[in-house]
């Protein structure tokens, strides 16, 4: 008999791949939920496509490389992928927003590096970046929250939105429905000189932060939450990056409260949360041992806060997660584990 044999370390692991990624599909139902009752059918939309397209990528590149199908293509990687980068995606955005992302983020960014576990970036966020700098005009164009919508659109409208870009209603295009984030309004208006105060009174914001984002960000709280309890994820990188972000708002707002939001605020009005516990906890690009984590995670929030108040972007999740894992190497390199029976040096 033939047996299968994977290089070493060969350790004892409670949960395989296929079962730590079905726990964190679980942990992203909260936000998902609250994500579609606020912004619609498009979230669910773009999960479907964004799904079907990463498979079939995961399904071609295995049949290219000689891999079996059936191993990595239910281990669930290629599904969590898909998922994270269809939630950073606007609702109804074309169609073919995240097919292309979820394609590029599979072929490129996973399996030209060879695959699960030989990626040193993250695919979704790879993916999301890519579309954000080629194509700026359907990446900004976000839905209002439910309690904003002149109209609210309904399954069949969302589908000829999504793949047709109009609908048989009069004037209903995405143009027509679609405006800024909270966050995206906010970082515009602070540049022209309002203050904070007279920003937050819009209809956009809601009691701390966006107007829906509140909720959603409340859902991937809870999904996040259940996943350390769950020991799917390590609390050095969540602790690291909200604390070092959090720190950097309450001491900018405390020298300018006019000109900077709160910390409240940077925390449930973009994609920081999802960020902290879904995306920048990636076992494969994130640093390996707990005190690399705890600098990875540092870099991930103080990078963010900067990109989000400095930057050129409103949120900066995404290019946080890249620029640190660029620097897992290193970090790596400079926090190796105690060796059993030695001192730290």
């Amino acid at each position: 008999m033939q047996f299968s044999l994977f290089s070493s370390p060969h350790l004892h692991q409670k949960n395989g791949v296929s079962q730590l990624m079905f726990q964190v599909i679980l942990a992203l139902l909260p936000g998902i939920a609250a994500y579609s009752w606020y912004f619609g059918y498009g979230v669910l939309i773009n999960i479907a496509l964004a799904v079907t397209t990463a498979l079939a990528s995961e399904a071609l590149m295995l049949r290219a490389r000689g891999q079996p199908l059936g191993l990595f293509l239910t281990d669930g990687s290629a599904v969590v992928t898909a998922v994270l980068l269809a939630l950073c995606l606007p609702p109804l955005a074309p169609w073919w927003v995240p097919v292309i992302g979820a394609a590029f983020a599979l072929i490129f960014a996973k399996h030209l590096y060879g695959g699960l576990g030989y990626n040193p970036f993250n695919p979704a966020m790879v993916g999301y970046v890519l579309l954000l700098i080629s194509f700026p005009k359907e990446m900004t164009a976000w839905l209002p929250a439910r309690e904003l919508a002149t109209h609210t659109v309904g399954l069949q409208e969302s589908l000829e939105l999504v793949f047709t870009g109009a609908t048989a209603v009069q004037g209903m295009t995405i143009d027509a429905l679609s405006g800024a984030t909270p966050l995206d309004y906010a970082k515009t208006q602070l540049g022209l000189g309002q203050p904070m105060a007279e920003i937050r009174v819009q209809p956009l914001f809601g009691i701390v932060g966006g107007q829906g984002w509140e909720w959603i960000n409340a859902g991937f709280l809870l999904g996040g939450l259940w996943l350390l309890y769950k020991r799917v994820i390590s609390w050095h990188i969540p602790l690291a990056m909200l604390g070092s972000l959090l720190i950097l708002a309450l001491c900018f707002q405390w020298l300018n409260p006019a000109g900077y939001p709160s910390a409240l605020f940077h925390l449930v009005s973009g994609g920081v949360l999802l960020g902290a516990f879904f995306i920048a906890t990636d076992p494969v690009t994130a640093a390996a041992t707990p005190r690399g984590r705890l600098f990875y995670g540092a870099g991930v929030g103080c990078l963010t806060y900067i990109i989000r108040t400095w930057g050129g972007y409103p949120d900066g999740v995404a290019f946080a997660v890249l620029l640190m894992n660029m620097t897992v190497p290193l970090i790596d390199y400079y926090t190796p584990p105690r060796v059993f029976g030695h001192n730290r040096h």
